[in-house]
């Protein structure tokens, strides 16, 4: 296991970005796809989401639970309103969900509350248009790390009353699988002190039937480096897992998320390879 973030510098970059994306999504179009808010999903504050309908959804009309990422520290559903509009531009009906962070609760609260709004998903997508048995789990950083510890670790989803073969496919955008807690910032160590350091990582859980993967990562990404995307994809190749890794040049960390957005899809083609992947994979029409 190995270092995945600058020291100060994660913490400066998720700053920056969220203080210029306001001004992002005022770029964002308004048409196509309309936006159910704020519905629980358990009891907690934090645990509401959003679901993003497109007017016209694709056959079978996939979903994609999508966790944004924030160091497990800061985040909000409502910043995320590009990845909403990207994936639903598609036809996928989208999920964004809140959950609870740092300092509020330590891991892997986190993680139960990623599971819970899976399950929830699958329990009520329908009612939205969505195909319960066409589930995508997704995420970027942090919430990448989240998103596949979803799909590695099948506990989460039965202790929150699912089934691990709800989740359809993994898509991982820059995803902190297989760090050391004790060599990060002191944040980071009291986050994950809550138990053993291997229990903590993806890479721990990897397994051959785990549901088909797609890791994504960018060779300029300095926040989380590049190994935990190779690594993570080793272990599976070697286990026989299904995955895809795609490596996009010249991109750095936020870089790969806001790919998603319409003004910068030239910049890398991760939305036409994540349909390309729900596509391969998903459930029959």
């Amino acid at each position: 296991m190995k270092k995945f973030f600058l020291r100060a510098g994660g913490l400066l970059l998720i700053l920056a970005f969220s203080a210029c994306v306001d001004a992002l999504n005022a770029t964002i179009p308004d048409d196509g796809y309309t936006v159910e808010k704020n519905i629980a999903y358990g009891d907690k504050a934090r645990q509401h989401l959003d679901i993003y309908r497109p007017d016209n959804p694709a056959p079978g009309a996939p979903v994609i639970v999508f966790v944004y990422g924030g160091r497990w520290e800061t985040g909000s559903k409502e910043d995320y309103l590009f990845a909403g509009q990207a994936f639903a531009s598609k036809g996928y009906t989208v999920v964004i969900a809140d959950y609870r962070l740092y300092p509020e609760v330590h891991f892997p609260v986190f993680i139960e509350d990623a599971a819970a709004a899976f399950v929830w998903t699958h329990r009520h997508i329908a009612d939205y248009g969505g195909n319960p048995k066409n589930i995508f789990m997704a995420g970027h950083s942090a919430g990448a790390y989240i998103a596949l510890m979803l799909a590695a670790d099948t506990s989460y989803i039965k202790k929150a009353g699912g089934e691990a073969g709800w989740i359809r496919g993994a898509i991982g955008l820059a995803g902190p699988y297989n760090f050391v807690p004790a060599q990060e910032d002191p944040d980071i160590q009291e986050i994950f002190s809550t138990a053993p350091e291997s229990q903590t990582q993806v890479i721990t859980f990897a397994r051959k039937d785990m549901p088909p993967t797609f890791l994504a990562t960018g060779d300029a990404d300095t926040t989380v480096k590049p190994h935990n995307t190779y690594d993570l994809a080793k272990r599976l190749k070697t286990l026989g897992g299904k995955i895809e890794v795609h490596t996009y040049e010249d991109v750095a960390h936020i870089g790969l998320v806001l790919s998603l957005a319409s003004g910068f899809r030239g910049k890398a083609s991760v939305l036409d390879d994540i349909a390309g992947f729900v596509e391969k994979y998903g459930a029959e029409k």
